[in-house]
C-alpha cells in the first residue's frame, strides 16, 4: 500500500492517505461520469455518534485550501474544516461478505457507531 500524492494541499496539512484499494475503486466510479468530476468527502455534524462522513461527486474546481488526493485516475477532495477532523486517517475500501463501503480509519475518533458511518472526537 503505498500513499497518494498530495497534488495540493496547505503547506501545514496534516496527512490523509488514500489506499490502493479507494483509490481504484474512485477511479471505477469517476470513469462513468462525466469529465471532471471529483469525489469530495466531508465531515457534517450527525450521526449516532456525533459527527458522520460525506461522500459527493462533484464538478468543481478545488477551493485554495482545499486537499487534493489524485492516484491511479482517482481524485479526491477535503475541504479544510473536514481536514480538521480527518487528519492523519487513511480512506479505504472494503469489499467483503458484509458488503462493499469505503472505510475511513481515523485515529482522532474516540468513538464511533456500530455501523462505522458516524464518529466522535
Amino acid at each position: 500500500m503505498t500513499e497518494a500524492a498530495l497534488v495540493s494541499a496547505p503547506t501545514d496539512a496534516p496527512n490523509v492517505v488514500l489506499t490502493d484499494r479507494a483509490a481504484k475503486r474512485v477511479a471505477r466510479i469517476l470513469a462513468k461520469e462525466p469529465d471532471g468530476t471529483v469525489l469530495r468527502i466531508s465531515v457534517a455534524g450527525g450521526g449516532c455518534s456525533g459527527f458522520q462522513y460525506e461522500y459527493n461527486l462533484v464538478r468543481e474546481t478545488p477551493a485554495n485550501d482545499d486537499v487534493v488526493l489524485a492516484k491511479n485516475g482517482a481524485t479526491v477532495l477535503i475541504d479544510a474544516m473536514s481536514l480538521e477532523f480527518m487528519g492523519g486517517s487513511e480512506i479505504d475500501f472494503s469489499d467483503d461478505l458484509i458488503g462493499q463501503s469505503f472505510q475511513i480509519k481515523n485515529p482522532n475518533a474516540v468513538a464511533s457507531c456500530g455501523c462505522g458511518t458516524s464518529f466522535a472526537v
